[in-house]
């Protein structure tokens, strides 16, 4: 303070141009001020003179009262030791503001070394402390949200040595804290990525790009069980573009992996047998077909279908239904190799991939082994089935070289062991391609049919025993293409039966047949029942006895003049639909009638419980009692029995005298076939009644 008195011109420049204030104060209890620099003014809010020897207004007491100790304490401790003391504090302004300020000072010492003053200089950090206090929060946030977010933040080097992860990190690896985590790994690639060579690409990425998003790895937790993560990061370089460090964040997105493979596995897995289904076979059989090619083999493609499963399915329920695939699927996965694989197409239906064929007989071994295991008897709900199977098979390279085709040629075969009696396997041939395309044809045009109204009714006489005369007639379909002969209802009814057609042509015939029968009564006088075939298909229709309930009113005939013919083994259909249906028609008043008796699996214990007016015995039994004396006794007993229980008895497909005079001779009630005359069209058939009615 003495070098600025005796230097006025630095005394002044001070005293008017500093924006801080210059000062010097007594080192009392007041800490009462003995000079100020006009600074004051603008720092304080007071004048110069108001501060000079003012214990009221002294610098303690514009200190704020809870920093005046910290204050005191730190000059004391500065002088103490000897030095220059620094502190930052708050002032109370005169308008009432806290002000932030830094002050720098030091002490005057008088004669005997003892401090009696100190000088310094005191200016405003307001502004700086506003920045730091902003810095701080911003840093409290930032920090927070590293620790407490629910995504993974980390810093690596270069070479894959972990800098800093914060605490969501370290959980989601299995670690208690950061540090852990940290002093675990000595190599990223080595301890974390499931995939040898995934911290390679992860860094290549890096390079060329200077980011990467949503790279998805398998990696180990600390107990190596594994997780599914996702990392975003980039680099970060220096000034001069060297790579300082990663940095970035990573999300455990196990439980979206997990969803999505579930999604995958259930578009390409059946949800009822757990097999590969179509949306897989496609892959599957292309993979076949490259490890074949590869290895110079063969592979083979194997078209199943189950023989009896849609009349189980229909006639016992779908849950049953169900349980049989599943016991199926079971069985044909455990009769094959491991190293083939069974498809589930749908329905009924299952694809086998055999691989590595050597030979045809490893084919052969396969199939048998097949068919044996769906053979095996099943039980499901206390009830027994024995389920069969038909399957075409082709192969490669000899059937196809690509998938379509290796499949559409097994679907060949599996429908010539369909013809060929099922339970069998057959193997495509070329000609089973001809056969094929003959069939798509026929199928075509029998679609046509069915719209040019080319189906017509040709009729064959049941003849009475007793009188000798004409007591009804079947009604049988005949396929009259434009200029074309006449088509036997053997080449397509299989067809209409698979692709049900027949309902609409079943229908068709019914309607004709009811008016034909009634027509005749108005031309003859005669009432002649006339019977129909009904098939299996055609009787599990919901709606059939509303149907000819329809079709009697609009034709206006006598239900009684109406005779359906169903065949024996649609008996074995014991479902309460079907017995419904049976006792709807009867009610109704239509005759039924059981065709083709004694070739099929029905027990005896229908014709007790079931509607059933007529019983027809099939021709293999009557066209061959001449050579087998048995068939002679099988007869006798057919019409012993339906005597007994008021059914009457017909014999179709008499041909002979010897035919016609035993069963006459047995009491059979009525007789079918060529012995006394062949289907006649409608209008031979009409003449022969108007004949009988003249004789």
């Amino acid at each position: 303070m003495v070098a600025f008195k005796n230097d006025k011109h630095m005394h002044d420049a001070l005293m008017h141009n500093l924006e801080g204030m210059l000062y010097c104060c007594l080192y009392d209890k007041d800490w009462t001020m003995v000079f100020v620099s006009n600074g004051c003014k603008e720092l304080t809010g007071y004048a110069p003179d108001d501060l000079l020897h003012n214990k009221y207004i002294s610098y303690e007491v514009m200190t704020f009262e809870e920093d005046r100790e910290m204050v005191r304490e730190t000059i004391k401790n500065a002088l103490t030791e000897g030095n220059r003391y620094e502190v930052e504090y708050r002032i109370n302004h005169a308008d009432g503001r806290l002000i932030w300020v830094l002050e720098r000072g030091n002490p005057i010492y008088n004669d005997a070394g003892i401090v009696i003053a100190l000088e310094g200089y005191i200016q405003n950090i307001a502004k700086r402390k506003d920045i730091e206090q902003s810095l701080l929060a911003a840093e409290l946030k930032y920090r927070s949200i590293f620790e407490n977010t629910l995504e993974g933040i980390f810093q690596t080097t270069a070479d894959g040595h972990y800098l800093i992860v914060n605490q969501s990190l370290a959980r989601m690896y299995g670690y208690s804290s950061p540090p852990e985590l940290i002093h675990a790994f000595n190599n990223i690639q080595e301890q974390l990525y499931v995939k040898p060579g995934r911290r390679e690409e992860f860094v290549q990425l890096l390079k060329e790009n200077d980011s990467v998003e949503k790279f998805e790895s398998l990696v180990y937790r600390k107990d190596k069980s594994t997780i599914w993560i996702s990392e975003n990061a980039r680099v970060v370089n220096d000034e001069s573009g060297n790579i300082l460090y990663y940095e970035g964040t990573v999300e455990d997105i196990t439980a979206r992996k997990s969803y999505e493979e579930k999604l995958e596995y259930q578009a390409m897995h059946d949800s009822l047998t757990g097999l590969p289904n179509r949306n897989m076979l496609n892959d599957r059989l292309q993979l076949c077909i490259n490890f074949a090619n590869r290895y110079k083999n063969k592979m083979a493609v194997a078209f199943l279908d189950l023989d009896q499963f849609k009349l189980i399915n229909d006639s016992m329920g779908h849950e049953v239904g169900d349980q049989l695939l599943v016991i199926m699927a079971k069985r044909l996965t455990s009769a094959v190799r491991e190293i083939d694989t069974v498809v589930r197409l749908g329905g009924d239906e299952f694809v086998i991939l055999l691989t590595n064929i050597d030979d045809s007989n490893d084919i052969f071994l396969s199939m048998n082994r097949v068919l044996e295991a769906v053979a095996v008897p099943l039980t499901i709900n206390n009830l027994d089935y024995l389920v069969t199977c038909s399957i075409g098979v082709s192969i490669y390279p000899d059937d196809g070289l690509d998938a379509n085709v290796l499949l559409r040629n097994a679907d060949t075969a599996m429908y010539k062991a369909k013809k060929a009696g099922r339970n069998n396997f057959q193997i495509y041939t070329h000609a089973l391609n001809a056969a094929l395309t003959e069939r798509v044809t026929l199928e075509y045009n029998l679609r046509q049919a069915i719209e040019l109204e080319e189906f017509i009714l040709h009729y064959q006489p049941k003849v009475d025993f007793t009188t000798g005369k004409v007591c009804g007639a079947e009604a049988l379909i005949r396929w009259q293409p434009e200029g074309q002969d006449l088509i036997s209802p053997l080449k397509f009814i299989t067809i209409a039966e698979e692709t049900g057609l027949i309902e609409t042509i079943g229908e068709w015939v019914i309607a004709t047949a009811c008016y034909k029968a009634k027509a005749l009564q108005q031309k003859t006088g005669q009432y002649v029942p006339i019977a129909v075939n009904v098939s299996p298909r055609q009787f599990r229709q919901s709606n059939l006895a509303n149907t000819i309930k329809k079709i009697l009113a609009v034709t206006q005939l006598d239900p009684s003049y109406l005779e359906l013919e169903i065949t024996e083994n649609t008996l074995i259909d014991d479902s309460s639909k079907f017995i419904e249906t049976l006792h709807s028609l009867k009610k109704i008043g239509v005759k039924l009638a059981i065709d083709d008796f004694g070739t099929g699996y029905s027990s005896l214990a229908y014709l007790k419980d079931f509607p059933i007016d007529r019983l027809k015995i099939d021709k293999v039994f009557v066209s061959s009692i001449e050579e087998d004396p048995k068939n002679k006794a099988i007869l006798k007993a057919i019409v012993v029995l339906g005597k007994s229980l008021g059914i009457a008895v017909i014999a179709e497909g008499v041909e002979t005298q010897y035919q016609y005079d035993y069963l006459k001779s047995i009491d059979c009630d009525q007789l079918q076939g060529y012995y006394y005359s062949k289907p006649l069209p409608e209008q031979q058939f009409e003449q022969l009644l108007l004949n009988q009615i003249e004789s």
